[in-house]
């Protein structure tokens, strides 16, 4: 995560990053990984196309825990309560707080259950390779360049069977198996206030927006470019939140229709009946010969930014990313095609495209 006005490479290879920056020209999408089809189809599951990263689902399956090691020369998160224990609390409970904005989606194989109790540990540099998903408010890393926030460094497995230091074998291709939230701990500009102390510390940014969405990065997000979608790569201003504050009524409230759509892609509910309605189509150039000569196959555009919008709200409910499909065993084809699932039945969206 970036303050605004700063630029972001995002990478993909067996980890990626998550950060929110200000953005290249790119459209909401998911964190992709290839199939190692060097290996026997039992282990790359026999197609080179790209997979989407996430989590398991099963109850408990994702367990965090966070450090409870804070800067305090300059100070990197600003609480209300200032007693020791209390500061503890008051972060533990915006991590949890968070947390919940994710549970919260209805039509989603996420649920309360699916997390495990948050834990604490007192180690100094607790985010690493070690297939552990940890939360870090103190840990310096050569990613913390001028301007970035926040980051998630996020290990997906291109294999089934492969481990991270504790982290259980995948059984899937496109699991996570580690998930780290850093926070840039020695910005003498940047510090980070819960809710209860952003109202009184105008210059610092809202922790639970920026946790919020480096905690979609973990479940396997990239960005939106649709401007109210939580994992819209820009940060919030100081002393704003992105959205509403989640309630007990509506525990998603901070998320946008396009992180909602996005999420019940990431972890369909089969039980789930109303979000069963996708829009697929193609984006060509009004002149072919726009098309690159190099490499041969591209027949479409891509990098199309494709918006599905209610036409009744006027809300964008979902985007994507468009430009290839990709038909088992592969290899992607450059067609342009889009594809924009789990939508809302019953209801006539318009949709547009643009760079």
């Amino acid at each position: 995560m970036k303050a605004r006005s700063k630029r972001i490479l995002a990478c993909v290879l067996a980890g990626f990053y998550g950060v929110w920056f200000a953005p290249l020209a790119q459209a909401y999408s998911f964190d992709m990984i290839v199939p190692d089809v060097r290996q026997p189809a039992s282990i790359s599951g026999g197609s080179s196309c790209p997979v989407k990263a996430h989590q398991l689902s099963p109850a408990g399956s994702i367990a965090f825990r966070w450090s409870t090691v804070l800067n305090t020369n300059p100070v990197t998160i600003v609480t209300q309560n200032q007693t020791a224990s209390g500061q503890l609390t008051e972060i533990q409970q915006v991590i949890a707080q968070s947390m919940a904005v994710w549970m919260g989606v209805t039509g989603t194989a996420l649920a309360a259950a699916t997390f495990a109790p948050l834990t604490q540990t007192t180690t100094q540099n607790a985010c690493g390779s070690d297939g552990v998903d940890s939360i870090c408010f103190d840990q310096a890393d050569a990613a913390f360049t001028p301007g970035v926030l926040a980051f998630t460094r996020v290990i997906v497995t291109d294999r089934i069977g492969l481990q991270v230091g504790s982290s259980p074998a995948a059984t899937t291709v496109g699991q996570i198996l580690d998930a780290d939230i850093y926070f840039n701990p020695s910005g003498s500009q940047v510090a980070f206030a819960t809710p209860q102390a952003l109202p009184s510390n105008p210059t610092a940014y809202d922790l639970e927006s920026v946790l919020t969405h480096e905690l979609g990065h973990s479940l396997g997000f990239s960005h939106s470019a649709v401007w109210s979608a939580m994992m819209f790569p820009f940060a919030p201003a100081p002393g704003t939140f992105s959205g509403l504050r989640p309630t007990i009524q509506q525990p998603d409230a901070p998320l946008g229709d396009d992180d909602r759509t996005g999420l019940r892609v990431l972890y369909p509910n089969p039980a789930d009946t109303l979000h069963q309605g996708a829009i697929r189509g193609q984006i060509f150039p009004a002149n072919p010969l726009a098309l690159p000569a190099s490499p041969p196959g591209v027949t479409g555009v891509f990098g199309t930014h494709v918006v599905a919008m209610d036409e009744a709200s006027g809300a964008v409910m979902g985007a994507t990313m468009g430009g290839w499909s990709c038909t088992a065993p592969g290899p992607a084809q450059f067609d342009g095609t889009y594809e924009i699932d789990a939508l809302a039945v019953g209801h006539s969206y318009t949709v547009y495209a643009e760079p």
